[in-house]
């Protein structure tokens, strides 16, 4: 578990499916990024994630604001069970009630952190949608910087190094 000023992020618990789905079964609000079919697919996905978290010790938390307990967001470090081969990235949904509030910022800057003093990762990676502005925001203000656009993917590439590799 880690956590910042405002939030805490914890490993996603099985009774979280179901608040998890409400904004990652959302077409609308996942537009830029996958988003589940249906619960049980949902449930999937978050077990393979939790599966890699026992392997490699890193996953994806349920971030949870810590003045009500809420949960509001879904992110960060993994290696993508599904799309296997690109390395550490760093991943987060904000359910939509929650956005504007700094969230992704402040989960993307905690686990920089973390990347950097705990795991001593030498680079993590990043995806955002070419006309999600917002995400490309909070991947810069966590340092890292567009490599390159991916047209199968079409996503923008963001790579971060910690200060000690540059």
């Amino acid at each position: 578990m880690l956590d910042t000023s405002r939030l805490l992020l914890r490993p996603p618990h099985a009774s979280d499916a179901e608040a998890f789905f409400t904004f990652l079964g959302d077409a609308e609000a996942m537009r830029f990024t996958h988003h589940h079919t249906s619960l049980r697919e949902c449930r999937r996905r978050l077990a393979a994630f939790e599966w890699k978290r026992r392997q490699q010790g890193y996953a994806p938390w349920a971030i949870v604001r810590k003045d009500d307990q809420q949960l509001v967001g879904w992110g960060g470090l993994y290696e993508d069970p599904f799309a296997p081969g690109w390395g550490v990235e760093l991943g987060y949904s904000v359910h939509p009630a929650a956005w504007g509030q700094g969230y992704g910022t402040e989960l993307a800057c905690a686990c920089m952190a973390w990347a950097d003093a705990a795991l001593k990762l030498p680079e993590v990676r990043a995806f955002a949608h070419p006309e999600n502005t917002v995400s490309q925001r909070v991947l810069t203000r966590a340092g890292f910087m567009a490599v390159r656009f991916i047209p199968k993917m079409n996503r923008l590439l963001f790579t971060r190094v910690p200060a000690r590799n540059l």
